[in-house]
């Protein structure tokens, strides 16, 4: 079974860095993979089209590099998502709107293993992260327990019940979601607010205090320092859509207005 690149980063307390895409085209997974900056690659299915071929094809991507894949799935559906991503190679799942610890348990349960003592109802599978050789084998159910099983908190319920979803066993990295929360707290527009800031920053504080790594999604590198101040070592840096449309509006603001300026010289002289 391949390695695991960001449970073992996660295991040696080392800090780790992403980026995410909703595009689901490999050649944007091999982009950032040519870089050699990036620890694992998100696939935001939250908010793309996608289909399962397309999940195997982002992995064979992904796995050209020194890089491990990560999902984030809709609530819904998210057991048989969260299945067969990992079956496609996925080594992570970004469980969205978990709104209590029974979510939570649920979100892991969808990942770990079926057998006695696990807390899982993944069985064996013939899918391209096993095959038909290792399906079901001591190697497969180990690949499973080192799924990454991270949470979006994002909902003003689970801050409510924070300590409960922070207790629940095979948590394995917190994700803030500032939009989500703002929404469901009666603040719609409200995610860069003081008040979401000071939520946000409670939930970081007590998820390094029960030793659950916080990961916080950054759009630039400077981004980052106020989450180091607070103990953060792990990070998302930019959403493939949102640069090239923040490229687009700059440049192209830009170039219209050189243009007219242009066209009016010209215009002066005729």
């Amino acid at each position: 079974m391949r390695p695991n690149k960001l449970r073992e980063l996660l295991k040696a307390g080392r800090p780790t860095i992403g980026t995410r895409l909703i595009s689901c085209w490999p050649n944007m997974v091999e982009a950032a993979g040519h870089t050699r900056l990036f620890d694992y690659i998100e696939f935001a299915a939250e908010y793309a089209p996608y289909d399962l071929f397309a999940l195997e094809n982002f992995c064979r991507a992904v796995e050209l590099f020194d890089m491990s894949a990560m999902i984030k799935i809709d609530q819904d559906t998210q057991a048989f998502v969260a299945q067969r991503a990992i079956g496609a190679g996925f080594q992570s799942v970004l469980f969205v709107d978990t709104r209590s610890a029974e979510d939570a348990r649920r979100c892991v349960a969808a990942v770990r293993p079926d057998m006695p003592g696990s807390p899982g109802v993944n069985g064996a599978s013939l899918r391209r992260h096993c095959y038909m050789t290792q399906s079901g084998t001591p190697e497969y159910v180990q690949a499973l327990n080192e799924v990454v099983v991270a949470l979006m908190i994002e909902k003003q319920s689970a801050v409510e019940q924070l300590d409960e979803i922070l207790a629940v066993p095979g948590i394995d990295l917190i994700q803030w979601g500032p939009v989500d929360y703002s929404m469901s707290a009666g603040r719609p527009g409200g995610s860069r607010s003081p008040e979401t800031r000071r939520v946000e920053r409670q939930v970081i504080e007590a998820c390094l205090k029960a030793g659950i790594p916080a990961r916080a999604e950054i759009r630039q590198p400077d981004d980052a320092r106020y989450y180091l101040d607070l103990g953060v070592i792990h990070f998302s840096l930019g959403t493939d859509l949102v640069i090239l449309h923040n490229w687009w509006q700059s440049n192209g603001e830009q170039l219209r207005n050189l243009v007219a300026a242009g066209a009016g010289r010209g215009q002066a002289a005729s």
